[in-house]
């Protein structure tokens, strides 16, 4: 774990932190956009069926009479289930005798009727275009949205894994920059497009991609911060994604046409692109792999963007071979996928995060007991910045602060199952509260599961972990469709998995909060003989200048030497203690 003290060296979080994050701004707001915009896009509006009588001038001069719109739908259109016009049948012949108030009507549904072989006539006075009215996506053909929405989820299912192993052998830069050049076009063709497949096909390009962009671009992060700000840092990436999915909504209620709003949240992924030049790659990734002339290069910048120029003296190739010699040599040769299975530690925590990612993804769709008057206080109350920065702080453990969020939100479906239908406006609160809670679950998680894993195996577990998680999202829809014949299975699978992943994660998992990244396997098998990082103070000398606490791993003593420098001993491994 010799990296976190080369980290140090380069100036620790700065100026460069600080850049990195301002400059993933932009593509953790949008990434949630392409998530979610289908709620927008795909809207199903109001519809009936074309008839000559409401739809066609001519044909409405030739009726005697004084007859208004009212009587013309009466006429031409059945009533459907919920006693409004039907969306998807007609008369074939206008039936005026359902305008008699006094005489003997016909019963309209002995009337012949016919599906809506002109076409549909749709309500725009919400969105101007979605494409389910643009390809009629609806009676007989509304089966072919749910397709499209699992193709989706199928992109981002693939994706997933395959970024994870690509990240690995080509670095998490490139494949940033990749997936946002890729996602830019894709979506970007979505609006020439003038067939419902060919759109579908963009859209699962669109979804490999931004699986990249979630994965790269949370890594980088994780990877070029030290232990202290690690949990700050994510949480604040985590506060970007909600912030994204706010901001969509407003977006959304300016453009109404998909089109229009399809190039909003696409076009910015072009500057993206142009932008993410200027970040380093990950130099622990590139020592890892054998290229520590280019992490060196990459840490030399670093330092002089946080203002640590003299580290570009003191910073060369023989300290840093001499520091990562035993990383270097623990992870050569070592990075196979089957590692995560055929290792004991890796196996075990693969399992364990398997069950919690499983159990965390069919949260994210979850509709909740009144999803349209809830989505507005949903999406408002995901952010929880306030609550997640403390339960990210460095005096929280991260693995409890983990599992203390999670009764919350596996106990809200049990509690709204048992709430009387009337009381909408608290079945309300606890489903804001659950679907709160829930993000800060994520970033958690998001903190914890890099610290399970070496830098030689972290993003394909990354990948891993994330595809198992898409496959909870794919098994999801199966269970909600049960709703109607097993009205009790959706709330206590909502319920039941979070806690049974939480109790799991709370015996077999341990505690990662305060080790710095573990580069090795090597690392991981030594974290629990390792003294912890703790938060003590700092100390001072009459001159002003600051000393750190030392503890050595061997004999328990406790040293203060002055805390400038890498410390090395033959025999002792001191760990560097926070500076509050």
């Amino acid at each position: 774990m010799a990296f976190a003290e080369l980290l140090d060296r380069a100036g620790g979080v700065g100026l460069f932190q600080a850049l990195q994050v301002f400059t993933l701004f932009l593509p953790s707001v949008l990434v949630p956009s392409h998530m979610l915009i289908e709620n927008f896009s795909a809207a199903v509006p109001s519809h009936r069926c074309w008839v000559p009588l409401l739809d066609n001038s001519t044909a409405q001069a030739g009726v005697p009479g004084a007859l208004g719109p009212k009587d013309f739908l009466t006429v031409s259109i059945p009533p459907g289930p919920n006693h409004e016009p039907h969306q998807c049948r007609r008369f074939r012949q206008p039936q005026w005798q359902l305008l008699d108030p006094n005489g003997t009507a016909t019963n309209w549904s002995e009337a012949a009727t016919e599906p809506c072989v002109d076409g549909w006539v749709y309500d725009r006075s919400t969105f101007t275009s979605t494409f389910v009215s643009e390809w009629d996506l609806v009676c007989d053909h509304k089966g072919l949205k749910p397709i499209g929405q699992s193709l989706y989820m199928t992109g981002l299912l693939i994706g997933s894994f395959s970024w994870g192993l690509l990240s690995n052998r080509f670095g998490r830069k490139w494949i940033l920059k990749l997936c946002c050049l890729q996602v830019a076009l894709a979506n970007i063709g979505m609006i020439f497009v003038s067939h419902f497949f060919i759109y579908c096909g963009l859209r699962v390009l669109s979804a490999f991609a931004i699986s990249g962009i979630i994965m790269t671009s949370g890594m980088l992060l994780v990877e070029w911060t030290t232990t202290r700000r690690r949990a700050v840092t994510v949480t604040i990436l985590g506060c970007f994604y909600s912030l994204g999915q706010m901001a969509l909504g407003a977006l959304a209620f300016t453009l109404r046409d998909w089109r229009t709003l399809q190039v909003a949240v696409s076009m910015p992924f072009f500057a993206i692109f142009l932008i993410c030049w200027w970040l380093p790659e990950s130099a622990r990734w590139l020592i890892i792999t054998g290229k520590p002339e280019q992490g060196l290069q990459e840490l030399h910048k670093v330092a002089k963007i946080n203002g640590h120029k003299e580290a570009t003296k003191s910073l060369t190739i023989e300290v840093l071979m001499s520091s990562m010699e035993e990383e270097m040599t623990s992870a050569k040769g070592r990075r196979s996928v089957l590692e995560m299975f055929l290792v004991p530690t890796l196996r075990w925590r693969t399992c364990i995060m398997s069950l919690v990612w499983f159990s965390l993804e069919p949260w994210t769709y979850w509709p909740g007991p009144s999803p349209p008057s809830c989505s507005v206080s949903w999406a408002a109350a995901r952010p929880w910045p306030a609550s997640r920065l403390w339960l990210a702080s460095p005096y929280w453990p991260t693995n409890w602060s983990h599992k203390a969020d999670r009764a919350p939100p596996r106990a809200d479906p049990t509690v709204t199952l048992f709430l009387c239908p009337d009381w909408q406006t608290l079945r309300t609160v606890f489903a804001v509260l659950g679907k709160g809670c829930f993000g800060i679950i994520f970033s958690c998680v998001s903190v914890y599961k890099p610290e399970l894993y070496p830098t030689s195996l972290r993003m394909t577990a990354d990948g891993f972990l994330q595809s198992v998680g898409r496959l909870g999202s794919v098994i999801d829809p199966l269970i909600r469709m049960t709703q109607q014949s097993l009205p009790l299975l959706v709330p206590v699978v909502y319920s039941a998995l979070p806690i049974t992943s939480g109790l799991v994660l709370l015996l077999f998992l341990p505690e990662t909060q305060g080790f710095p990244l573990p580069d090795t396997i090597q690392d991981l098998e030594n974290q629990n003989s390792r003294p912890r990082q703790t938060n003590r103070p700092f100390l001072s000398d009459p001159l002003g200048r600051d000393h750190a606490i030392l503890t050595s791993s061997l004999e328990g003593t406790e040293v203060r030497k002055r805390s400038s420098g890498l410390f090395h001993g033959q025999n002792h491994h001191y760990a560097l203690l926070p500076h509050l």
